[in-house]
């Protein structure tokens, strides 16, 4: 999703020696073909946006897969970006870095001052430490290696998965494939699970084996469940935003000699996720009942990121919550 907002924005912006590749053509897990990678091509300018991302359930449970492909990952190509003489260098984070109970509206300088929230502790530590590989490439070796924390991310080319998705494409889907049981629109719903099966079962199952997995999800003809309360709350900005904030940036912000180093990418709005879901119910058109299941995890009450240090170079979001959603859903239905 990301990688993808960049390209786009690169190119509408006349940017046309961009140099790409995928997870199957290039294993950024591997030191050797990294370094190969860089000596060969000789990139110039680097945004690092590739990593292993979920949401809460991924997140808390592939727990040694999140912080040990994402430390190879980062590890790998920030040396690499070092060793072949890189220009500039841009790393990815999260606001997930900042500790649990942060004060609000999170500033750069919050980062460290307590602990993490528990089901993202290692995805956390592995960005953190990618923040802090670009200080040190910058004190030691004069890298213009700089990091940036963009806040919740949703928009074209996102992750719908029922188990390992974020929180905004999982309700958009839970909510259209609810609408879809709710109105007997068969054929929306097998469409959708041709393109996207969910442990193994696709459009060609039988009615009745649908139905039960996807009351494994809390999806029902009746209802849609929701984990937690709905009273989290969280920011969002369309990628497409993200990687404009990011090409400002990359042309406009060094690597300073000072801590904090990283800069924060965020719209300075926040909602609940109820709110949220509100929302989204009303863009898909979901006519059924949520339920929210209070015996599941929150997550963090709240993470509101403060891009005061981005905002006043001059760059603002363009894409309200609303229309970005409607954008989205638009396009989830179209590849159906």
């Amino acid at each position: 999703m990301v990688g993808s907002a960049l390209v786009r924005n690169l190119t509408h912006n006349g940017f046309s020696h961009i140099i790409v590749r995928s997870r199957h053509e290039l294993n950024l897990l591997n030191q050797q073909e990294v370094i190969s990678f860089f000596e060969a091509e000789k990139p110039a300018y680097v945004f690092l946006a590739a990593a292993k991302v979920g949401g809460i359930v991924a997140n808390n449970t592939f727990r040694a897969q999140f912080l040990y492909e994402n430390l190879m990952i980062q590890s790998n190509v920030i040396h690499a970006a070092h060793l072949s003489g890189v220009v500039k260098l841009m790393f990815l984070g999260s606001s997930c870095i900042y500790p649990r109970l942060a004060p609000q509206p999170i500033r750069e300088e919050y980062l460290l001052t307590g602990l993490l929230e528990p089901t993202n502790e290692p995805y956390a530590i592995a960005k953190i430490a990618g923040i802090k590989m670009c200080e040190a490439y910058h004190d030691q070796y004069s890298c213009n290696f700089i990091s940036v924390m963009p806040t919740n991310l949703y928009g074209e080319n996102d992750n719908y998965d029922l188990d390992k998705s974020h929180v905004l494409p999982a309700l958009i889907r839970k909510m259209h494939l609810g609408q879809c049981l709710l109105s007997d629109n068969w054929s929306q719903l097998r469409a959708d699970l041709n393109r996207r099966p969910v442990e193994g079962i696709t459009g060609n199952h039988t009615e009745v084996e649908i139905v039960s997995l996807l009351g494994k999800y809390g999806i029902s003809k009746d209802a849609v469940t929701l984990w937690g309360t709905g009273s989290p709350l969280r920011e969002f900005m369309h990628v497409d935003d993200m990687a404009d904030a990011c090409i400002f940036l990359m042309q406009k912000y060094d690597a300073p000699n000072h801590s904090p180093a990283h800069i924060n990418i965020g719209s300075s709005n926040d909602l609940t996720i109820r709110s949220l879901a509100e929302i989204i119910k009303s863009v898909v058109g979901y006519s059924g009942k949520l339920i929210w299941d209070d015996s599941r995890p929150d997550g963090t009450p709240r993470k509101l990121m403060d891009s005061t240090r981005l905002l006043d170079m001059g760059w603002s979001p363009r894409i309200d919550l609303e229309s970005g959603i409607s954008r989205v859903f638009s396009q989830y239905k179209f590849i159906e």
